[in-house]
């Protein structure tokens, strides 16, 4: 069906390792992924668990299509309760972790307790073995990464780690594998500091056992594969430019966030684009996941000679547009430093352009930079100089490592912070695209552009056009998006496959690997189940629906230039609509009827 059936118990305190079967009668009902690995957390883990509790776990969880055939089948997902947001943390990352976990034998991994000292995971057909991690305890992704990796013995072998910043517990850290892909989001790295759990290391060569027989399976799969080869984005904008093919795109229509968010149009796109990338000459070749057909990484190479994955599209604007700098050199070299730190570039970014903006209006005081470089919108210098600092809590750097909230908040400025929930907003200005916005106001981890990209049919026109200034309608494009994101993070497969693929198309792979043989709309209600457990732990964890909101600045400042000129976020009048589209009640709590409905009782 698709399931290795066994899932492995790690007790970080007392050392023990178990074995379970993977609870298929949960599987039917959320698939695997972020559905399975989250209804396993939110059945074990009190809400109201601090972050950074020995009580709070740490799940790693594949999906039935990781390990296949299908076009990206290499995802996983990490689950936890983030230090960042206080909300539920599942963030996803790619390359062939999830896959080598899956080969080992294993559908998940789940972490409860702390250890006394460091320690790392080995998992294999042969061997799971808790080791000790003292001599790779304070060392970078990369070099954890590939000590760990020679010590393996092992060919094939796939790390996955925290570097500095999980270890120091920085807020926003995430978790790194094959050195340049990331679990990024919502501070995963810092609960894996916490325990003292520095890596994950696996290998195997087991098959995941589809349902169908290999030659249906393989029909269905050469069909989607076609479909993206096929797709303008997939086949053509991703493939060719990467995800940095929206940097043009996104300016232009107005909606770049500029100098934390102050304006909307960077005048240096030209110099930090996607294009420029190739113009340069920093771009070596395509790259990508596990069994990727798009190939949108893109694999870079300095002037100085330093090389790695990057930047993407989200990383360059945060280390570019979001802090005035236009040089390409440094953005790149920013990239490496952050995955190489583990840190989450989008809020790296993003709190250090908050910084920037009140240093320029005077709410920082100079002693606090501890003669470190004036963080001036714009300098280079101050980007790597505090990228450092916050990794390692030094200084200003302590303060940064929190996140932009509670660095503008200690200054009585909390209004600097572009977040939502306490997570920092990525490359979309609100004001320019209101369903895009409404999904930020009301996301599940806060501020978030995966969990629903309606970017995809506002902007780029896919699965159809829409008015990116129209309210009408986008509560429902974005429970739609919001449900149909939960089965692909469950599955096991990239989100950039929904840019040519429909529902019908994955409940064809879903349904072929695991027998389970649904309807869309059964699986459409998994997606639907997802988002209301999730919504439903935070708010038992404490997080309140007037917390559905978006930064002040986004209603009360409209914007200047360009296409959107004048236009203001108009969140008040969709959230409403929201509410009821979910079936829940007018100040937006899950109804006794929704969640009986769902199977969540």
């Amino acid at each position: 069906m698709s399931y290795m059936g066994k899932l492995i118990r790690v007790n970080l305190t007392s050392g023990k390792i178990s074995y379970e079967d993977t609870p298929m009668d949960l599987a039917r009902k959320y698939i695997g992924g972020r559905g399975l690995g989250s209804r396993i957390f939110i059945n074990e883990v009190d809400p109201k668990v601090d972050a950074f509790s020995p009580e709070n776990k740490l799940i790693f969880m594949t999906g039935p299509l990781s390990n296949t055939t299908a076009p990206t089948g290499g995802r996983y997902m990490v689950i936890t309760k983030s230090p960042l947001t206080g909300t539920i943390a599942s963030s996803n990352s790619g390359g062939v972790w999830g896959a080598y976990l899956k080969k080992a034998g294993y559908d998940g991994l789940i972490f409860e307790g702390d250890s006394a000292k460091p320690v790392y995971l080995i998992v294999s057909e042969i061997v799971v073995e808790l080791k000790d991690a003292s001599h790779v305890w304070g060392k970078r992704v990369e070099d954890t990464t590939n000590i760990l990796s020679a010590e393996s013995g092992e060919k094939r072998v796939s790390v996955s780690c925290i570097g500095p910043a999980g270890e120091n517990k920085v807020l926003y850290a995430s978790i790194m594998n094959e050195v340049h892909r990331a679990a990024g989001r919502s501070g995963v790295g810092a609960v894996m500091g916490s325990k003292n759990l520095k890596a994950v290391i696996t290998w195997g060569a087991k098959e995941s056992p589809i349902k169908a027989s290999k030659d249906d399976f393989r029909e269905i799969t050469k069909d989607k594969i076609k479909k993206l080869k096929e797709g303008a984005i997939t086949g053509q904008g991703l493939p060719s430019l990467g995800t940095k093919v929206l940097d043009n795109i996104i300016n232009e229509n107005g909606m770049y966030p500029t100098r934390n968010a102050q304006e909307v149009m960077f005048e240096g796109v030209q110099n930090m684009s996607g294009e420029a990338l190739i113009e340069k000459g920093y771009l070596k070749r395509n790259t990508g996941c596990y069994m990727c057909p798009i190939q949108c990484a893109r694999d870079v190479e300095m002037p100085n000679g330093r090389r790695g994955e990057g930047p993407e599209y989200e990383t360059g604007w945060a280390f570019g547009p979001m802090m005035g700098i236009d040089d390409l050199n440094a953005i790149c070299d920013a990239n490496f430093t952050c995955n190489d730190l583990g840190m989450d570039t989008i809020s790296a970014g993003v709190t250090m352009a908050c910084m920037m903006e009140m240093w320029e209006k005077g709410l920082i005081p100079k002693e606090d930079l501890a003669n470190g470089p004036e963080p001036n919108f714009g300098s280079t210098e101050a980007l790597a100089f505090y990228l450092g600092r916050t990794a390692h809590r030094e200084g200003i750097g302590a303060k940064l490592a929190d996140g932009s909230f509670r660095f503008a908040d200690s200054y009585g400025h909390p209004e600097y912070s572009m977040t939502v929930k306490k997570q920092e907003i990525a490359a979309y200005d609100p004001r320019g695209v209101q369903g895009h916005g409404l999904q930020y106001a009301v996301g599940n981890r806060g501020a978030d552009h995966v969990r629903a990209y309606l970017i995809s049919p506002e902007i780029l026109g896919a699965p159809e056009k829409l008015d990116p200034q129209e309210v009408e309608g986008k509560p429902m494009w974005a429970k739609i998006f919001q449900d149909l994101t939960g089965v692909i993070d469950s599955s096991g497969l990239c989100l950039f496959t929904s840019f040519s693929l429909g529902a019908e198309d994955y409940n064809d792979l879903i349904s072929a690997a695991t027998g389970f043989d649904m309807t869309v709309d059964e699986m459409m209600q998994v997606g639907e189940r997802i988002w209301n457990m999730e919504r439903k732990f935070n708010q038992d964890s404490g997080i309140d629906p007037k917390e559905d909101t978006l930064p002040k600045r986004f209603f009360d400042e409209p914007i200047t230039v360009g296409p959107n000129k004048g236009k203001v976020h108009r969140l008040p009048e969709m959230l409403p609509k929201y509410y009821e589209v979910r079936g829940w009640s007018a100040d937006g709590r899950p109804t006794k009827e929704k969640l009986a409905e769902l199977s969540l009782t």
